[in-house]
Order: structure tokens, then sequence, then C-alpha cells
């Protein structure tokens, strides 16, 4: 009861948030079938922590997005869920997931309620093979259901699993930052926010950097994403155009058969490559991915789909050289337009690497500080 209402305490503000974001955020989306309440939002923020959800009792939700790690499972490369089994996607944050278009890297849920339900039953996070578990756990729990009669009005078997995702949607809505010492530069104000080199940096992000093309800033707010999915040479580059076609083409005959799309990315590396072509069969998105949020970037490492750069200074650099950490790397023929080399100076990059460092909320401040002498060994 006690940390129930810490919960309550902590989040009836946030829920407040959605009519008066925080500097640098737009008004919070919120459907119409699912409105924010108090009552749900606790209710989603324990079945989020609720390690019963799984198949060896140790796994929830909230171990690969961790409040104390702004809600990511950083520095695992790649995620751990039952029996410490890996799988092929570094866990994107929590955090300002609420205004995404889509959910998963691959952008293969539309929803926050729909991405909820797929963990649960797949084999390398939560293991369970279906979501009865859930629902056998919750009818034989009094406190859930005295949650669910007072959210939803249901009880027992009534409590379904539309039930469940629509509370942990309503927490996660609530998981939304901003007031950045950018946002209080940029949109507040606040003229000293931000150093000289942080502010060389923003020029770069503006100009030669190009950064902005897919990290957007509108007049009023910023995400830092177009939402959109792009070939950046992350995981393809290790694929030949040989190997990429036997792999295409073998993935569709697999989903002409049923396969599951959620397991098969998380269970095989070359298929997770695949990137966004997996979900919609177009040869012009393979090896494409969404584009992250710059927000709380520095806090958040390691980072691409596959956590395969340790620090932002690497990054950087990737893009620096056209889509490679090494400039001898192999570009991939499938790599995004827009992808080309920078010609950015090694101060530059500095100065980049700064500015993204000012785009971290005060709540989730003091994890990245690897970011901020790591050099990049070309």
């Amino acid at each position: 009861m006690k940390k129930l209402l810490v919960t309550l305490l902590i989040l009836v503000p946030l829920a407040v948030a959605a009519e008066s974001p925080p500097l640098g955020l737009p008004p919070l989306p919120v459907p119409k079938d699912n409105p924010q309440t108090p009552e749900k939002i606790a209710l989603g923020d324990r079945l989020f922590h609720d390690i019963r959800f799984s198949t060896t009792g140790e796994v929830s939700c909230s171990t690969c997005h961790e409040r104390e790690k702004t809600f990511t499972d950083s520095p695992l490369v790649v995620s751990e869920g039952i029996n410490k089994l890996k799988g092929t996607r570094n866990a994107p944050t929590v955090v300002n997931s609420a205004y995404n278009k889509t959910q998963f890297w691959d952008g293969r849920s539309p929803s926050l309620e729909d991405q909820s339900q797929h963990p649960f039953v797949n084999p390398v996070e939560m293991g369970l093979k279906s979501h009865q578990p859930i629902l056998d756990i919750i009818a034989k729990d009094d406190a859930y259901q005295r949650a669910f009669k007072k959210v939803f009005g249901v009880s027992g078997k009534d409590v379904t699993i539309e039930h469940v995702k629509k509370a942990i949607a309503s927490f996660e809505r609530t998981v939304i930052s901003g007031n950045s010492r950018f946002d209080r530069w940029y949109f507040g104000g606040e003229k000293d926010a931000l150093s000289e080199q942080e502010k060389r940096g923003f020029q770069v992000f503006l100009t030669q950097g190009r950064c902005v093309s897919c990290h957007t800033i509108e007049e009023n707010f910023a995400l830092f994403t177009d939402q959109k999915f792009h070939n950046i040479g992350v995981g393809i580059n290790d694929l030949t155009p040989q190997k990429i076609e036997q792999l295409s083409q073998a993935f569709q005959r697999a989903k002409a058969k049923g396969v599951d799309v959620d397991v098969a990315v998380l269970t095989d590396k070359d298929t997770s490559d695949l990137g966004r072509f997996a979900i919609t069969d177009e040869l012009s998105d393979m090896g494409g991915f969404k584009t992250s949020t710059l927000r709380n970037i520095a806090e958040t490492a390691p980072y691409m789909h596959d956590g395969s750069i340790g620090n932002l200074r690497d990054v950087v650099v990737h893009y620096n050289n056209g889509g490679a950490l090494k400039k001898d790397t192999k570009i991939t023929p499938y790599l995004s337009g827009g992808i080309r080399p920078l010609e950015l100076t090694d101060q530059q990059i500095d100065d980049l690497v700064a500015f993204m460092e000012t785009l971290t909320s005060p709540e989730f401040a003091g994890k990245g500080s690897a970011n901020k002498s790591a050099k990049s060994k070309e």
C-alpha cells in the first residue's frame, strides 16, 4: 500500500502534464477510447512492474525499461529476457514514446496499447505461450480485482488483455520529459543555458551536419524525430547484396506461411537487420529503422537498433563517414539517399556531441558521462 501511495504521488502530476506539457514538448496525444485517469495510471504502473507476468517470475516490462536508467536497460547492447536470453534489438527508451506514431524500431506496432502485448509472449522476452496466465494472476489478486473494477468496471473473468494493454499504455503516457537546457535556451529564451561550444554544436546540427533533416525541430516544440525509417548502414552493411536477396526472399516465404514477425526479428540477427522491410515487404524499406528521438540521448548508450555503437562521438563519426564507423567499410547499396560524408572537423564533431548532451531533462541527468570523454578510433 505504501508503494502504491508513493506511485500515485509521483504519477498524478505527470498525468496533469498531458494538458500542460513540459517546455519543448507539444500537447500529449491521448486516444479517445483510453482517457487518462490517476487510477488507471497507477494500475498501469503496477502491471508494468509485475515480474509474475513472465515464465520465470523474474522479468517485467520494467526489466528492459528501468526508470533509473532513463527507461532503458543501458548499458546492455541488446536486451535480455527470461533465463538471460538475448534478443537482437537495443531497448529504446519509453520516455516520450507517447509521441511516437509507431512503436518498436521497425514500427510494427501502431500504438502503445498494441505494443504492450507483444513482449509478454515473445520467447526471448517474457516467454508466455499466451496472455491467459496474466489474466489468471489478475483474477486471483484482490488488489488487481479492486483496481480493474474501479478503472474499467470489470472484475474476475471479465478482465481481458485489452484492459491490461490500456492500463499499461496510460502509465507509459506519463513518462514524458522536456525542459532540457536546450529547451530553456531555444524555447524559453534563457540566453546563458548553453555554452558557446554547445551553441556551435547546434549550428553544426542545423547546417553541415544536416542532423535536423531527420531529428526535426518545430516552431514551438521539438521531438527530434521525423517518425520515418531510414537505412543508415547499421547492421545491413554486414550483409552482401546476395545475402540480403536470399534473406528477404526466405523471409517473405516465411511470412506467407504465417511466421510471427515479432518473434522472428527478435530471435535472428540477420532477419532483424532487414528492418522496416520485414514489416512492409518494400525494397525501399530494406534495412530501414525509425529515427530515434535525441532527447536524453546522452543517458541511453549504446546506440542504434542493435546497440552496436557505444558512444555519441562514434555515432557522429558514423554519419561523418557516410554510413560507417570505419572509413574503409563497404557501404550497402540500400543506404538512404541522404546519408553521405559530412566532412566535419574533429572540433565540429566535439561541438555536436556537446550540443546533444544539452538535450537531457533534469530528472534523467547524470548517467551519460562516458560520452563526454569518448574518442573515436577511426
